[in-house]
C-alpha cells in the first residue's frame, strides 16, 4: 500500500487542522501517511499518493503556502503520470463565483500534470459544517483504498 502525503493550503488553520486530522485518523488504521509542513517540488515528485486540502483566499486563490508550489509545479511541466490523487476544497458558498477556488485550482493543476484523480474535488462549505476534518474523514473512508493502492 502506497504512502500518502497530504499537502494542505491553509491561512488561519483551518486546512491544516484537517489534513493533521486526516493523517492521525489514518495512521491509527495503519496506512502510512505523513503531512507535508513545507511543500516544495521534490515532496510532490517524491509522493507516493498526493492527498491535498486547501483553503481557500483572496478572489478564489490558492493560500499563500502553497502558491510556491503550484508555480514551480507548473513551471517545471512535472509528470505525475505515476501518482494517485484526491483533493479536499474548504470555502465558504456565500462567495459564489469563488467557492472552494483554491482547492479546486490545486485539482485542476495536479491534473494538468497528468496525475489520476480517484474521486472528484470535494467541497466542503464552512456554512454547512463546523467540523469539516469529520466530513474529509468520511469522505476519505471511501477512496483511502483507491488512493493508496
Amino acid at each position: 500500500m502506497a504512502a500518502i502525503s497530504i499537502f494542505y493550503g491553509s491561512v488561519f488553520g483551518n486546512a491544516q487542522n484537517v489534513a493533521e486530522r486526516v493523517c492521525e485518523h489514518f495512521s491509527e488504521k495503519g496506512i502510512d501517511c505523513k503531512v507535508v509542513q513545507e511543500p516544495s517540488v521534490q515532496e510532490l515528485q517524491d509522493a507516493e499518493a498526493i492527498f491535498a486540502v486547501s483553503s481557500t483566499c483572496g478572489l478564489g486563490d490558492v493560500p499563500p503556502n502553497l502558491e510556491g508550489l503550484v508555480t514551480e509545479a507548473r513551471d517545471q511541466s512535472l509528470d505525475l503520470s505515476s501518482k494517485r490523487f484526491a483533493v479536499a476544497a474548504l470555502g465558504d458558498s456565500t462567495y459564489v463565483d469563488t467557492f472552494c477556488g483554491g482547492g479546486k485550482k490545486v485539482y485542476a493543476l495536479l491534473e494538468e500534470l497528468k496525475a489520476n484523480a480517484v474521486a472528484p474535488v470535494l467541497e466542503v462549505d464552512a456554512i454547512e459544517t463546523f467540523e469539516p476534518d469529520a466530513d474529509v474523514i468520511e469522505w476519505m473512508e471511501n477512496i483511502v483504498g483507491e488512493l493508496a493502492a
